[in-house]
């Protein structure tokens, strides 16, 4: 097993909701943590080796570009309170799908902890650096968060998160 540090500044995070106005996307890189995972000469995941990680998000990083939706949604976050969002890697187990594992664990955001899986594409780009890709839907009333609303804009409370993260051998 190795531990791989996440690559803040490699790593990225997408959000995309919808809004009865327009599409709303927030971006941001700066996923802080590690994988702990043995891959084979392959490349691929060793299931029968020990893992686990973690990770983190700074969420006054979140920016969609509109300073009034930006404050909008660190007032809803409650940022000063919650200020992260975290994340605990518990499973990968291989799925049907060529070269994507179902990874498992528990997510932390605005205090609330739930456990989650999906799909996520794990590799090795070279000799030191791993990439995992992934996406997932997230209702966030499950977070108790209530969808923003301003104005007329009225937020869906269902929103897609996707991850690119790149992680060095330590």
């Amino acid at each position: 097993m190795a531990r791989y540090l996440i690559a803040p500044e490699r790593s990225h995070v997408w959000i995309d909701a919808r809004s009865n106005v327009h599409p709303i996307h927030s971006s941001t890189d700066g996923l802080e943590g590690f994988v702990d995972l043995a891959l084979s000469p392959e490349g691929e995941v060793n299931l029968s080796a020990p893992m686990s990680g973690k990770l983190s998000l700074t969420v006054d990083r979140l920016s969609s570009g509109n300073r009034m939706e930006d404050r909008e949604l660190q007032k809803r976050i409650d940022a000063r309170r919650f200020p992260t969002i975290a994340g605990v890697l518990d499973t990968i187990e291989k799925s049907d799908d060529d070269g994507k594992y179902r990874v498992g664990g528990d997510i932390t955001f605005r205090g609330v902890s739930r456990h989650h899986e999906d799909l996520m594409k794990i590799g090795s780009v070279d000799d030191q650096t791993i990439q995992l890709d992934g996406g997932s839907s997230f209702d966030i009333r499950d977070y108790g968060m209530e969808p923003p609303r301003m104005l007329m804009l009225k937020v869906e409370p269902v929103v897609e998160v996707r991850v690119e993260i790149f992680a060095v051998r330590e």
